[in-house]
């Protein structure tokens, strides 16, 4: 197996502050955005590095988080002005979320920049941020054996030409349902899946929330169920974690475009699957303040136990 030293991963996307109301109770202000939960997530098997901004105000109890999981922040700026903050609140099953507030802050001018030691890093996963800087930092890169990322329904819909144009880079693409069915312009999955493989991201997993998750690739498709918990506190960041576990394993295991096997395809879905629903048992990022690569095994082999027949 591939080291965790030699299979690098870079991240971009946004750190941020979050205030957030779920069923399960209330926190003003917590460590987000989908960088931090990607990174986090991912740091459990490959070395993660970041490129996201942040303001004067980001605490240093956060940047000590970060490092503790060994992610790499030589690409984290730090610039005058306040962190992208964000608030929402949850319905009473947390399938749906109000936003409330949304203030870009420093985030509103972000222009990835690369530092040197992170542009022949073989890995990229793209946060949610508009197509063209994605595509910027894709362009800045050499030698990467897998990219691809994330978007929604902003980006597809009023930014359609140019994501198009970015996916076209791009080797997977990790998106809900909703979000499949309209970049596709198909209501079955099936179909939506195949029309959108065909601009370009071979690998596709079409996330289901509390329902699942679908991989398609070459050889056909996998579907694993979401994960039953016992207690729910905060949705926030899951999709995420889904995300930083799938590419994390898949750069564990030194996985490459033109070498994917369908067996480790389909573990990465299932680690995305087990990091997401560890995610939700605290708010925020409280469950990564304790958890072991030993729960996450353990989680695993639950999944096994549980989709065998």
């Amino acid at each position: 197996m591939a080291t965790i030293e030699t299979m690098s991963l870079v991240v971009v996307g946004s750190v941020a502050y979050d205030g957030v109301t779920t069923p399960a109770g209330k926190v003003d202000r917590m460590l987000g955005g989908a960088c931090t939960y990607i990174s986090l997530s991912a740091s459990y098997f490959t070395k993660s590095h970041i490129v996201a901004v942040v303001g004067d105000d980001f605490a240093q109890e956060d940047v000590d988080l970060l490092a503790s999981r060994g992610i790499g922040l030589e690409g984290l700026e730090r610039v005058p002005g306040k962190t992208f903050f964000w608030a929402g609140v949850y319905s009473a099953d947390m399938n749906d979320r109000e936003t409330i507030t949304t203030d870009l802050n420093v985030f509103a001018s972000f222009s990835p920049k690369l530092p040197e030691s992170y542009q022949s890093e073989p890995y990229l996963m793209l946060g949610n941020i508009q197509p063209a800087l994605q595509n910027s930092v894709r362009e800045q890169m050499n030698g990467l054996r897998l990219v691809g990322g994330d978007t929604m329904n902003y980006w597809i819909n009023d930014f359609r030409a140019e994501l198009l144009n970015t996916l076209k880079g791009w080797n997977f693409l990790l998106i809900n349902d909703s979000e499949a069915k309209m970049l596709s312009g198909e209501s079955n999955l099936q179909a939506a899946a195949a029309r959108i493989r065909a601009l370009g991201p071979k690998i596709l997993v079409i996330k289901r929330g509390e329902y699942g998750a679908t991989l398609f690739h070459d050889a056909g498709h996998f579907s694993v169920p979401g994960y039953l918990l016992t207690s729910l506190k905060d949705p926030t960041g899951a999709g995420d974690c889904f995300a930083g576990g799938f590419i994390g394993y898949l750069a564990s295991r030194g996985v490459t475009v033109d070498s994917a096997p369908a067996t480790d395809l389909a573990r990465a879905v299932v680690y995305g699957s087990v990091m997401g629903s560890f995610c939700c048992e605290e708010f925020g990022v409280g469950r990564f303040r304790t958890l072991s690569r030993d729960e996450i095994e353990d989680r695993f082999q639950e999944f096994r136990a549980f989709t065998t027949f």
